[in-house]
């Protein structure tokens, strides 16, 4: 499994299960339109894994 620790680089997935020490409040973010979503910051020692990958993407990385 690949660990990817610079900045920068994005998880990408329908569930993903995140571990920190320090998480923020969710605020909204806007995306299209109506569509919003929530956005957290996760701070020291973070850590994310993708429990179930999203279909799309798996489909179009081949």
């Amino acid at each position: 499994m690949t660990t990817y620790t610079k900045k920068g680089d994005k998880l990408k997935g329908n569930k993903i299960k995140c571990e920190a020490r320090k998480i923020s409040n969710p605020r909204p973010v806007n995306k299209s339109g109506r569509h919003k979503t929530q956005q957290i910051d996760l701070r020291d020692h973070a850590e994310c894994i993708i429990e179930k990958e999203s279909k799309y993407i798996a489909k179009k990385n081949k």
